[in-house]
């Protein structure tokens, strides 16, 4: 039996819709920091985490092939402010992802050069924006936010990031100790993704069935935003993110090369 641990937002579910009647699989959902906290307690095999969470786990491994990405756009990662950034004195910072936190230091520093003070909260716009002059919310209430019935502007993280560096940018993946995964794990994995990625629309209204008008929000994003692929560009991308997290000093172990399990096409890793 493989405990796994997933992101209990929409973009996850095609990566796991494949996997909840596997009897070989237990399957877990939670927000993408109780993911890691998880996984470093030994309570799950493998978890959706966040990608810097990986840095600070010397001897974890990747599954190889899928992620959580984007190239350009993402909708669900985002800044909302009614100010310029450049005019944003105070940043509330979502507590659900260190890598988003993360990336929002990075931006502020370089692509707006500015150098606000940083608070944490959960995610409630409201509350965050009567405290901040910006606010970073993360998946499914960054995705469904109305902001401009609320006057907020949207600045997508994704975009930003994509404009600045030229690449894609990876979110999070599956990730755990070095034995955590055979071959056949990783090939369970990926034949997941696989069947998930030809049932996009299916998911997208399985998903919103409470919330029928977030139907055609959750299409589009599986299919326009979401990026699930680990190609070679995608490893570009992690690798200049790890580089400017470890230049801010915000890695405990700095940056490091990504290692991933062996999978069927794979070689083991050194």
């Amino acid at each position: 039996m493989v405990r796994l641990g997933a992101v209990s937002y929409l973009n996850v579910r095609p990566l796991v819709a494949g996997l909840a009647h596997d009897p070989d699989v237990s399957l877990r959902f939670d927000v993408p920091s109780v993911c890691a906290r998880l996984l470093g307690e030994g309570i799950i095999d493998l978890g959706m985490v966040p990608s810097i969470t990986w840095l600070d786990r010397p001897g974890h491994r990747i599954v190889p092939g899928m992620c959580i990405g984007s190239d350009g756009p993402v909708a669900s990662v985002a800044l909302f402010t009614r100010r310029a950034m450049t005019d944003v004195r105070t940043v509330a910072l979502d507590a659900s992802s260190r890598t988003s936190a993360a990336l929002v230091r990075i931006l502020c520093r370089r692509y707006f050069a500015i150098d606000p003070v940083f608070l944490t909260q959960p995610p409630d716009v409201d509350a965050m924006l009567g405290r901040a002059d910006a606010a970073l919310l993360i998946g499914d209430p960054a995705l469904f936010l109305d902001h401009r019935a609320l006057g907020l502007d949207k600045i997508d993280l994704g975009a930003l990031w994509t404009g600045m560096t030229g690449l894609p940018f990876v979110w999070a993946f599956w990730s755990g100790r070095a034995d955590a995964a055979s071959p056949a794990t990783v090939a369970r994995l990926q034949a997941a993704a696989a069947d998930g990625a030809a049932d996009l629309d299916r998911i997208a209204a399985a998903y919103c069935e409470d919330e029928p008008s977030h139907v055609p929000v959750a299409r589009q994003y599986l299919r326009e935003h979401m990026r699930y692929g680990f190609g070679p560009r995608e490893i570009e991308g992690l690798r200049r993110y790890y580089s400017e997290v470890a230049a801010l000093g915000l890695a405990t172990h700095g940056a490091r090369d990504p290692e991933f399990f062996a999978g069927p096409d794979t070689p083991p890793a050194g």
